[in-house]
């Protein structure tokens, strides 16, 4: 025998570049020997989480003993509650985070040979996901300066091996989004063997009149699936739990993929009573809306290109090598994130905190950029 052990490896697994998340605070604050840090980088709450969350994660901790329901039966129920019944509890899809149903939907649709159509700057895991099942991915990039869907260039480049199209709107890593009247075009457009799947987790920070989640296409039997998260406005990301929805009949394939107990007891109970939460959101909403508009004016003052933003963070491009510029950051005590990886060269993603967050993240600024 020859060859060794990875003779059987899959060629599609084989080390390559990698999605990577963000750095932990306290890996910057041991590293930096700073007392305090202000971490921007991760699009998280700066509020912390859902009380109502956290409320049914100290009512049933002493349930860990025991195994989980076997099903998410009560999550996708009380999921279709939150959508006014519009969706059946048959049309939702739970997960271990707005991550891994992108893993999920990979796995379903998925095969060597297959193809995706993304759409840069995107987000990094639509690309990872799928080349490591041996699919080809297809970048057909945003346009202008408002980034566009390039709704012609994505039709031209469909072929009869084409299964996914991700589009992300609001968009990580730009904070833009994508007007109704492109995404009506795209879907009216696609033929039957294609899902568009429609990355909406922060969509509850969306104002712009014509934004639209992926509901209205839903409801019209369309080929659509909606990704979502509990991990940004709902302030649950340490407890990794997200879901999609779409048609029944597609929900129902994916649901395939399941094991029984995939959710923990905690993150089950956290994400219903989550979603009865509705002033924590409004709080949150109001909170980043308000901010945003203080930042809007600090960043005009100090000159630096930025993008408006639909999400719970801005992205700039100072006008320095973006590496360094982490790095001064996070000698102020800011942590933001580099977006180069997401097709965004140059650029960096910084979350909109609090006010004494956002100050001090202007102060970082001026004292970098501004001599």
């Amino acid at each position: 025998m020859s060859g060794g052990i990875e003779q059987i490896f899959k060629t599609s697994l084989k080390p390559k570049s990698e999605y990577k998340g963000g750095k932990g605070k306290k890996e910057i604050l041991k590293k930096s020997g700073k007392k305090k840090i202000y971490k921007l980088s991760s699009n998280e709450n700066i509020l912390g989480s859902s009380p109502k969350a956290v409320h049914a994660l100290i009512t049933h901790i002493n349930a860990v003993s025991e195994y989980p329901d076997r099903t998410d039966q009560k999550l996708r129920t009380a999921l279709s509650k939150f959508y006014g019944g519009v969706l059946s509890p048959e049309q939702f899809v739970t997960c271990n985070s707005g991550v891994a149903m992108i893993d999920f939907i990979s796995r379903a649709f998925l095969n060597k040979g297959n193809e995706i159509i993304i759409s840069n700057p995107a987000f990094k895991p639509y690309q990872v996901f799928a080349q490591k099942l041996g699919a080809t991915v297809q970048d057909v990039p945003l346009v202008g300066k408002y980034f566009n869907l390039d709704v012609e260039g994505i039709l031209k480049k469909i072929n009869k091996n084409t299964r996914l199209i991700y589009l992300t709107t609001p968009n990580n890593p730009t904070g833009t989004h994508i007007p109704k009247p492109q995404i009506d075009k795209l879907i009216e457009s696609i033929p039957d063997h294609v899902i568009v799947v429609i990355d909406e987790v922060y969509f509850q920070f969306a104002q712009a009149e014509d934004y639209t989640t992926a509901l209205p296409y839903v409801d019209h039997d369309k080929n659509v699936i909606a990704i979502n998260s509990f991990s940004k406005a709902y302030g649950l990301a340490g407890l990794r739990i997200g879901y999609a929805y779409s048609t029944e009949k597609i929900a129902q394939y994916m649901s395939q993929l399941r094991v029984p107990f995939m959710l923990n007891t905690l993150s089950m109970e956290a994400a219903i009573a989550a979603l009865e939460d509705k002033e924590f959101i409004n709080i949150t909403v109001n909170l980043i809306n308000s901010e945003k508009r203080f930042l809007y004016r600090e960043l005009n003052k100090i000159g630096i290109k930025y993008w408006k933003s639909e999400a719970n963070f801005i992205t700039i491009k100072p006008d320095m090598d973006d590496k360094l510029f982490e790095e001064k950051m996070i000698e102020q005590g800011i942590m933001v994130r580099r977006v180069a990886s997401f097709g965004h060269l140059g650029c960096v993603r910084v979350t909109i905190g609090d006010r004494q967050a956002n100050r001090a993240y202007v102060r970082a600024l001026r004292s970098i950029l501004v001599s």
